[in-house]
């Protein structure tokens, strides 16, 4: 396995160390959420005048984006009573994306964490990382645990992973009850990596292949809770070293379930090792671009080595900068849509406002993403 200098010395890669942020474009051209969050997050400090600021907070709030998420949410704080679902799905009964999705679009897109969407939420995402029994926390997979008992605490552990994500993108990350289940999390991460399972996480089943009913990869959740969580970084260095390594790793080309109790889904939070694919006829460019982003984002939010340690989505994060001209714009040729996804994983950050047609509406967001992760990774940052 690679380590990240070694993946650097024999791929010769090199990632600049500075970056021209379009502030003036971006505000111009991108969406409510792109705008206010350019002024929020990418913007010096002090150069926002505070009425700019409020003025951009009050157009995002009001805008279709948050609207189709905030009128869809329920009283107890719920969307469509269930947790993890990424996108609906008539197989498993599921009418609507699911709360942890849909609480982290809310963050994604720039609502202030509190305002009431939250407030709601946070009660029953923080009462899922305790040991409360209400069958209610567990959710759409309440009715699979009442037939089968012995997935109840897979589930909630599930539910866990994504409840600790979301909240530390809220920024709830110095509260001790997330902290505590953020290590439990890791913990059992670091003893899956440690294991022989890392190596080979599945069992033949049916003709198929599961992941074996013991293995704690890493997830999207996971990813995405320690990149939030700079403190928890801190205080676990060589795991993060472990976990940089194994998603070096190009991910299993094997289709597989998982099974919990007697049910089974199709895993698709799972990390089995860098997921970015990418496409030889576009000279490398992610075959996947807003995943891509998604992913190089985490991995910025975790440092440079950990962006570097994962081939394809250093190569593929490279290839996105060079489209980029020299006013800091995305600019590609022959751009005629917005990237589509390939899966529903990105849902909750792309897009960030929707294509309406325009040549700059197809270039804001990516133009925003790696502005983001310039920030992110460190770099020297020049405005325009």
């Amino acid at each position: 396995m690679l380590s990240s200098e070694q993946f650097r010395e024999e791929s010769r890669l090199e990632l600049p160390t500075s970056h021209r942020i379009p502030l003036t474009w971006l505000t111009e051209h991108g969406g409510p959420a792109v705008r206010y969050r350019t002024l929020a997050e990418l913007a010096p400090a002090g150069a926002v005048n505070p009425e700019t600021l409020a003025e951009a907070l009050r157009n995002l709030i009001l805008s279709a984006e948050v609207s189709a998420v905030t009128t869809r949410q329920a009283d107890d704080g719920l969307w469509g009573s269930n947790y993890l679902a990424f996108q609906p799905s008539e197989r498993d009964e599921i009418d609507e994306v699911g709360t942890v999705a849909q609480y982290r679009r809310l963050v994604q897109l720039g609502v202030p964490n509190t305002t009431r969407p939250f407030r709601l939420a946070d009660r029953m995402l923080f009462r899922t990382l305790s040991r409360d029994d209400d069958p209610n926390l567990l959710g759409e997979f309440a009715d699979l645990a009442e037939a089968d008992p012995r997935g109840t605490e897979a589930f909630r552990n599930l539910i866990r992973e994504g409840a600790c994500a979301a909240l530390a993108e809220a920024g709830h990350d110095a509260d001790p009850r997330l902290r505590g289940s953020a290590h439990k999390i890791l913990s059992s991460v670091s003893a899956f990596l440690r294991s022989p399972l890392a190596e080979d996480p599945f069992i033949k089943k049916g003709g198929g292949f599961q992941l074996h009913p013991e293995a704690t990869p890493p997830t999207w959740w996971s990813l995405a809770m320690i990149a939030a969580m700079p403190s928890l970084q801190r205080e676990r260095a060589g795991f993060l070293d472990r976990l940089g390594q194994y998603l070096a790793q190009p991910a299993p080309d094997r289709s597989y379930m998982a099974a919990i109790g007697g049910h089974t889904m199709k895993p698709i939070h799972v990390l089995l090792g860098d997921p970015i694919e990418l496409d030889p006829k576009q000279k490398g460019m992610p075959k996947d671009v807003p995943l891509a982003l998604h992913y190089v984002e985490l991995l910025a939010g975790i440092g440079i080595a950990q962006v570097l340690a994962a081939p394809n989505a250093a190569m593929g994060f490279s290839r996105l900068l060079e489209d980029v001209d020299a006013h800091g714009i995305w600019h590609p040729k022959n751009l005629r849509s917005q990237p589509k996804p390939a899966t529903p994983l990105t849902y909750h950050c792309w897009p960030l406002a929707l294509d309406d047609g325009e040549l700059a509406s197809r270039q804001a967001d990516i133009t925003f993403r790696l502005a983001c992760i310039a920030k992110r990774l460190g770099w020297h940052l020049e405005y325009s």
